[in-house]
């Protein structure tokens, strides 16, 4: 059977089901916002209740929402959040956490070492190469901007 993309494009619009732009949308606000507010929280907690500095508290904030993210992942409602939350949830570090995870998730039959060793950064490996490169020429940059 040879349809050609038009064609099949056409048949596509006329039977997938109208999204809810409007509703996505806020729904998406909505949760990118409660997940900012807790970081937002978690910072204060860190630092003005727990008495740590503003760099340690920082830290300990991105290394709490990527655990809570990553522990979502891992029991399976991460997916289910992001299903009704769509892009609300890829709030960078969360977004993050999930892309490590779930490639870890999916091929943890294939073993530690071919499977989710080989796998873990299948998605987030080239977001990891491109940004140290990036990175990296523009350090160089700088460095020669600075000498003039």
């Amino acid at each position: 059977m040879n349809i050609e993309k038009k064609t099949y494009k056409k048949y596509a619009d006329a039977h997938a089901p109208a999204s809810p732009l409007i509703k996505d949308c806020i729904w998406a606000f909505c949760v990118g916002g409660a997940i900012c507010t807790l970081g937002q929280f978690l910072l204060f907690l860190y630092g003005d209740i727990a008495g740590m500095s503003e760099k340690d508290a920082g830290t300990l904030c991105s290394v709490t929402l990527v655990f809570i993210a990553a522990l979502l992942s891992g029991l399976g409602l991460f997916e289910k959040i992001a299903k009704r939350a769509g892009g609300g949830t890829l709030v960078p570090i969360t977004g993050f956490a999930n892309s490590v995870v779930s490639p870890a998730i999916d091929s943890k039959a294939e073993g530690l070492i071919l499977g989710v060793g080989a796998k873990i950064f299948t998605v987030a490996g080239p977001v990891l190469l491109y940004g140290t490169l990036a990175g990296a020429v523009f350090g160089v940059i700088y460095f020669i901007m600075g000498l003039f």
